[in-house]
């Protein structure tokens, strides 16, 4: 049986997710806070955008991709009354462990399942289809969601019980926010240095300090285009939430702490929509 699936969530990842179960015959409908997003891109791809009521009566899998810990229940507290009986809903959000846990008991509640399973990849991960997908919930209720998240998913890992996907994308977080660290600060000193950024950049990624970040951010933010992924508020608001992760966990919080400096200091040079490479910013010579 095919499932019918819905996103919520129409942002700069959400949306092209939401094209990719489209694409493969699951999408039935999607929503949105702003209702026009919803209307607009239903109507782009032929499909419905009811209220979120009428979301859980008649889908099997609903994903959920939205901007902070009380949108997420925000959400699934509108789900939840009238959800069909054994859905599924999966969160891709980056909140806390403890919002997952709360959803998901919602969810039970209301006689269907819940997965946290945020994402790694960035816009181009998104458009592309190739997110890697951290996955807490049952392995049962992962694999009656597979045909939904290989639509989007290069990499869908099970974690462990609910709450396991938020706890790895923590993880993922304090190296996206090192990495950047890294490669900022080595552009800057490259560039201050005069050296060229065409012969530098497949130069360095060539070798041992080959990564992502610097393949997909090195030559845009050396031209000072900060408009091209992962907005740095919104990291910024991600490791509020791994900082107090790490601070119960135990661990050391060098990077989360410079890092969170360092994007305020952004947010409050009104550069909080520029993509994280605007961090070059700080790390030129003044």
């Amino acid at each position: 049986m095919t499932l019918k699936a819905a996103f919520i969530g129409l942002g700069a990842m959400g949306a092209p997710m939401a094209g990719h179960l489209h694409a493969k015959g699951l999408l039935a409908a999607v929503g949105n806070r702003t209702q026009a997003r919803a209307d607009a891109l239903a109507g782009e791809l032929g499909v419905a955008a009811p209220s979120l009521a009428e979301i859980a009566a008649s889908c099997d899998v609903i994903a959920l991709c939205v901007s902070a810990d009380a949108d997420v229940i925000g959400v699934v507290e509108a789900l939840a009354p009238s959800l069909k009986a054994g859905a599924i809903v999966i969160d891709h959000s980056t909140v806390a462990p403890a919002t997952a846990t709360k959803a998901a008991r919602l969810i039970a509640e209301a006689g269907g399942s819940f997965l946290d399973a945020p994402v790694s990849g960035g816009v181009e991960g998104a458009k592309n289809g190739k997110l890697s997908v951290m996955v807490g919930g049952d392995a049962d209720v992962l694999d009656r969601a597979r045909p939904v998240l290989e639509a989007y998913g290069a990499r869908i890992t099970h974690m462990g019980k609910v709450g396991s996907g938020q706890a790895t994308k923590a993880v993922n977080q304090v190296l996206v926010a090192g990495i950047a660290h890294a490669v900022t600060e080595g552009l800057a000193l490259g560039e201050a240095l005069g050296l060229d950024a065409d012969r530098l950049i497949p130069t360095l990624a060539a070798g041992a300090a080959g990564n992502w970040f610097l393949d997909k951010r090195g030559a845009t933010m050396l031209r000072n285009e900060f408009s091209v992924g992962f907005k740095l508020a919104l990291l910024h608001k991600d490791l509020g939430i791994v900082r107090g992760i790490a601070t119960d966990a135990g661990t050391d919080r060098t990077i989360i702490e410079q890092s969170l400096a360092d994007f305020a200091e952004l947010m409050s040079q009104g550069y909080g929509d520029d993509d994280i490479s605007a961090l070059i910013r700080l790390k030129r010579a003044s």
